[in-house]
């Protein structure tokens, strides 16, 4: 959980109360689920991030351990 607050912080920046309207962001869904991502509004936000939790856990993790390694 940590991890995916700690990511949402950095990429949403500019755009945190309303993630979906982040080009960035749009950007980085659409790149990791396709078209599903394209043209995102809040519901079809919340459904995606929903439906794709397990991927994005994953992802996340990746993301921390690459971090980790860039400090070490």
């Amino acid at each position: 959980m940590l991890n995916a607050l700690r990511y949402y912080w950095i990429i949403a920046r500019g755009y945190r109360l309303r993630p979906w309207a982040s080009p960035y962001l749009q950007w980085r869904l659409e790149t990791f689920c396709g078209k599903d991502a394209a043209g995102l509004d809040a519901a079809k936000f919340f459904s995606l991030m929903w439906r794709e939790r397990a991927r994005m856990e994953r992802f996340l993790e990746w993301v921390a351990d690459r971090r980790r390694e860039q400090r070490s």
